[in-house]
């Protein structure tokens, strides 16, 4: 409970609160409590509500159903597919029956629960419906014809077209068929009538060819020409599964005369029912189902209904004075067509555009409706990919959308135009680029432009954005010399005069994007100092952020090293930016510049470090502040992995080095020994050579010995 305080005109009202006790309660005569409770159940009545709670639930389900109130017997019914789950034998052995003896004098509601609880069996496959077949099918048929042909009788039909999915032919054949013999003769009601009509469109699909055009062909012959329009529109709107289930021949012979017939019925009501029906069929019929005859007279159809309302004059198309509910439908039959335009080019095949399509198509895109231009503008991408290399039949009517005066065109035309212009522009059979040749559009780029400034001075800042994402396949579509002379100047006015910043970003965006794919080196620089010149060093605060912008945007473009080059120090340069959102913008990006810088290029490792410093022993607004703080610590982070990832680098080094020492330190050990034994060996045979030369002077004599001697002292 809240207390508030009595405004004065509150505490006039009431007046002081100790005037109150003086108040005296008027006496009433107080009514009888037994009127109070006639609403409580007697404990008779409480008493027969009252179940064992021993028993299990089939037994309590059985017991409700025969002895309980109607609202526990609907409780019940309710919670069939429950006790399906849980014990479908004993459900169906005892549950069911009794269910079954309850809708003979059940209400609507008890009915329409019953028939989703059955529903629910059915599509839920709780059970092997083939089990209880009879069971389900007896309930659902014997509460097919209920009284109550609204609500209760559309329920139970329900539930018995979803058991036609599930039943054995011999059942449908039996149980089903044969009273539908019966139904639906003039003698029946008009909803039996009906039901009759939606079993036979599901039925149809379960018996071979040769049983439905001797059994069911008769009957659905019969429901076409009915007396009541509604049942000849019920069984036309099922002749589209009748006609898939007996095939394209027989459709041909039995189905389409009866179809024919229809669409030309008294009632609308069956005609469009006929016509949705033919519409649903054409798919199945082939190139040979129509005659050149028939092939002729549709396009000639097509063709006439594509300027209904219009007449032709000097080459231009102009409404003809009707009543304006007349004209709107007859826009709406021509927006409907230009929404199908892409269907009868492949009907008519796109060989032959020029001769049989082309006219149509120009009238589609002159048409004096908004909404007829606008479809076919959005049509525009798939009449182009169906045309292929023919596609520069199309090129007039392209410019005419690209200038068209509505902005809803213009937009609707943008959604593809990317595509448009690349396969427009594109010609070859291979899929690569090589074997593509480019081709020219003739006044492509003045129409770019006039839908560019006709978006720009509009109040629909989103086409003029979308437009500009459209630029950015220009570098694929025109030469680098027609955007430099046309796109780039306006991009640069975009960026520092309009008033829409997703309109201005995406022109930075489009900028960079025209810079990366420029080809001439002089072209490039001119445009690099002009960046630099208007935006880095702009005088307003507004141009050096849509810098920044391009340096995102440029990151993700370009390599780091050219980045590096061009756009990181006049970026860096903003650090003494008198405007606290431009230092604020820059603090933000530091870390993807640092991003951009080696660990080898220290002179700008120095200059970031040198901004980072310069912010926080000058820097005054406490958003840049707290910003730079956050910044630096990503920063302090990212020098750390670096340095880890040296340390790393350096651990790994020595670890190869130590796994190498074992192998070299043997090889030396080895190689020692060798040397070793060598100079053994030389030493020992020197010696054993000596001596066995001073036994031969020994044997020779003294003369000889000393001349012999002296030759060896000489050699040695």
């Amino acid at each position: 409970m809240f207390v508030r305080k009595m405004t004065p005109s509150q505490t006039s009202l009431f007046g002081e609160i100790d005037d109150l006790q003086d108040l005296t309660f008027i006496e009433r005569p107080i009514r009888s409590c037994s009127s109070c409770f006639h609403h409580l159940q007697t404990a008779e009545e409480i008493d027969k509500l009252t179940v064992d709670e021993d028993l299990n639930d089939i037994e309590r389900a059985v017991y409700l159903l025969s002895s309980g109130e109607d609202v526990q017997r609907a409780s019940v019914i309710i919670n069939l597919p429950n006790l399906v789950r849980q014990n479908p034998a004993e459900t169906f052995r005892r549950v069911v029956p009794k269910v079954r003896e309850v809708l003979h004098v059940a209400g609507a509601d008890m009915q329409l629960a019953a028939a989703g609880s059955f529903l629910t069996v059915l599509q839920d496959d709780i059970v092997l419906i083939q089990t209880h077949t009879h069971s389900i099918l007896q309930i659902v048929l014997l509460n097919l014809d209920h009284r109550d042909t609204g609500l209760v009788s559309n329920a139970w039909l329900e539930t018995l077209l979803s058991a036609i999915d599930a039943l054995p032919k011999e059942t449908i054949r039996q149980e089903i068929l044969s009273p539908l013999l019966s139904k639906h003769q003039l003698s029946q009601s008009v909803p039996a009538r009906l039901a009759s009509c939606r079993i036979l469109g599901k039925v149809v699909g379960k018996f071979e060819t040769s049983i439905v055009k001797k059994d069911l062909l008769p009957l659905i012959r019969s429901l076409c020409q009915d007396v009541e329009y509604e049942v000849r529109a019920c069984m036309c709107r099922q002749l589209e599964n009748i006609t898939r289930g007996i095939g394209l021949d027989h459709t041909k012979v039995e189905v389409l005369p009866e179809l024919v017939e229809l669409a030309q019925d008294e009632a609308s009501t069956v005609r469009l029912a006929a016509f949705d029906t033919i519409i649903n069929l054409l798919e199945m019929f082939d190139t040979e189902s129509f005659t050149d005859e028939q092939h002729i007279w549709f396009l000639e159809f097509y063709k006439k209904l594509c300027c209904l309302g219009l007449q032709h004059e000097n080459g231009h198309c102009e409404s003809q004075p009707y009543p304006l509910e007349l004209e709107n439908k007859y826009a709406l039959v021509r927006r409907n067509c230009a929404y199908n335009f892409p269907a009868i080019v492949l009907f008519a095949d796109p060989n032959h555009f020029l001769s049989e399509l082309y006219r149509t198509f120009s009238s589609l895109c002159h048409d004096p409706e908004i909404s007829v231009r606008r479809t076919a503008a959005g049509g525009f991408h798939e009449v182009v990919k169906l045309l292929g290399p023919n596609v520069h039949y199309i090129h007039k009517e392209l410019i005419t959308l690209l200038q068209d005066d509505s902005l809803e065109v213009l937009d609707a035309l943008l959604n593809n135009l990317q595509e448009i212009l690349e396969l427009a522009t594109s010609r070859g059979e291979g899929a690569g680029p090589e074997s593509k040749v480019s081709v020219n559009i003739p006044d492509l780029v003045p129409g770019l432009v006039a839908a560019e400034q006709k978006a720009a001075s509009s109040l629909h800042w989103r086409v003029h954005e979308k437009l500009l994402q459209c630029y950015s396949c220009l570098p694929r579509v025109i030469s680098g010399d027609q955007i430099y002379f046309r796109f780039f100047q306006r991009m640069f006015s975009i960026i520092t005069t309009n008033n829409v910043l997703p309109v201005q970003r995406e022109a930075v965006r489009t900028l960079c994007v025209f810079l990366r794919y420029n080809r001439k080196q002089e072209q490039r620089q001119e445009i690099i100092s002009k960046i630099k010149q208007e935006l880095a060093q702009g005088r307003s605060y507004w141009n050096r952020l849509r810098y920044l912008d391009l340096c995102e945007i440029t990151i993700d473009l370009f390599s780091k090293s050219y980045f590096c080059k061009h756009f990181l120090i006049p970026a860096l340069e903003l650090v003494s930016d008198p405007v606290a959102n431009v230092r604020y913008k820059l603090c933000y990006m530091l870390p993807k510049l640092r991003s951009t810088i080696k660990p080898t290029d220290k002179h700008l490792l120095q200059q970031l470090e040198f901004c980072v410093r310069k912010l926080l022993c000058r820097e005054k607004d406490k958003d840049v502040v707290a910003t730079l703080r956050k910044v630096r610590l990503s920063l302090l982070k990212h020098e750390r992995e670096l340095l880890d990832q040296k340390k790393e680098k350096e651990e790994t080094l020595l670890l190869e080095m130590v796994s190498d020492l074992p192998f070299f330190y043997y090889f030396m050990k080895a190689a020692s020994s060798l040397i070793k034994m060598f100079f053994f060996f030389v030493c020992f045979f020197y010696t054993k050579t000596i001596l066995f030369l001073q036994f031969i002077c020994w044997l020779i004599g003294p003369v000889k010995t000393n001349r012999f001697s002296l030759c060896v002292n000489v050699m040695f």
